[in-house]
């Protein structure tokens, strides 16, 4: 009985403190102010947020809770798509409060050559995401 109440305790405090941690990270890197100078809209920050929290909230119930569906083949694409887009603003965000590229090529001495240095990134990335998913995940399911 004590050992549950000891284990319930320590799983509820750790949720909190990485739920705070991950709040206070979407805070200090301002991506709710940021999207809204993107949108150029703020009457639409009230939907932004509820979309943020439904988001969390989301992905926290798929990983307590075994959700099965019928349609998960033709869910994935576009779950896939959006995980994507917001690990690439969280990136991008994060990238952008600590001026990392810009601080790195003026160093090198690089700066006429940023636009091609963030092209050459993003498609090491697509390449990289390619190769993984289409040769490296097939070629190892034989395992």
């Amino acid at each position: 009985m004590i050992n549950n109440a000891l284990v319930t305790f320590i799983g509820l405090a750790s949720g909190l403190a990485v739920g705070g941690g991950f709040v206070a990270f979407l805070s200090v890197l301002g991506i709710v102010p940021r999207l809204m100078q993107i949108v150029k809209n703020k009457n639409r920050l009230r939907a932004l947020e509820t979309a943020v929290i439904l988001g969390t909230l989301t992905g926290v119930a798929g990983s307590l809770f075994d959700a099965k569906t019928a349609y998960g083949f033709f869910l994935v694409p576009y779950v896939g798509l959006l995980a994507g887009a917001f690990i690439g603003m969280l990136a991008a965000a994060l990238t952008e409060v600590l001026d990392v590229i810009p601080l790195v090529t003026r160093r090198l001495g690089f700066t006429e050559k940023l636009q091609s240095i963030m092209f050459a990134i993003v498609l090491g990335k697509v390449a990289g995401s390619l190769f993984y998913w289409l040769l490296l995940i097939p070629f190892n399911k034989g395992d």
